[in-house]
């Protein structure tokens, strides 16, 4: 049977860090209905000079700056463990009452390019009210969790330790790039090549692999909401 059409898409919030690229992807995805009955409400950035804000201007998408120091959570230079962790915790705390007091109340929150950590005080109310928390990692499951994973996947290579790397989108839990994978993709690794030549090569394909599991996963949502027959 034909799905019928959703009266009520899909409410989308992206956050973002930097140059924004797979941002654009899911805007133009949403746009030509690749991500289907889904609209971004907006695009929320921890970097003030985050080049996504423009391209979010540009598609008409409201965007707001919130930084863990700018905003007064945590002092600058702070270096002691207990006082960071404190900081974290009230940072996290009030975005997910951003979130979901605030205008947006979000189906979906998309982790493209964001450059934070989210600990428990975020992700536990967002869980609780059942809003899903999607990123974009550049390793296969299990394999080089948390920054430079790209870097590390090269180096081993040329150690002779693996033959290939990968991309993911997971689910986002407190075990950083540990959540269940929703889609996966094998990517070789090829002698010569420089670190460069594979950073480009990997990144060619996140732009797909992020719009086809906001697809998936926003088709799930709609199915769980009972406006999309079976």
């Amino acid at each position: 049977m034909t799905p019928a059409r959703n009266p009520e898409p899909c409410r989308i919030v992206v956050m973002a860090s930097g140059n924004g690229s797979n941002l654009q992807a899911i805007i133009d995805a949403v746009r030509d209905g690749r991500i289907p009955d889904s609209k971004i409400i907006g695009l929320i950035v921890n970097r003030g000079k985050a080049f996504a804000t423009q391209r979010a201007e540009k598609a008409g998408i409201p965007w707001e700056y919130f930084n863990l120091v700018s905003h007064g959570f945590q002092a600058k230079g702070e270096k002691d463990p207990q006082r960071v962790q404190e900081a974290r915790d009230h940072y996290d705390a009030a975005l997910a009452r951003k979130l979901l007091d605030g205008d947006y109340k979000p189906d979906l929150v998309i982790l493209a390019g964001w450059m934070y950590v989210f600990g428990k005080q975020f992700l536990g109310p967002l869980e609780a009210a059942g809003i899903k928390i999607i990123n974009l990692h550049p390793a296969l499951p299990g394999q080089y969790d948390g920054t430079n994973a790209i870097g590390r996947a090269f180096d081993d290579f040329q150690a002779g330790k693996i033959k290939g790397t990968g991309i993911m989108v997971h689910y986002v839990i407190t075990q950083v790039d540990r959540g269940e994978p929703i889609l996966v993709r094998e990517i070789e690794c090829r002698e010569g090549e420089e670190l460069s030549e594979l950073e480009q090569r990997i990144h060619s394909h996140e732009h797909e692999l992020i719009v086809e599991a906001a697809a998936k996963v926003t088709k799930e949502i709609q199915r769980k909401k009972g406006l999309l027959q079976q």
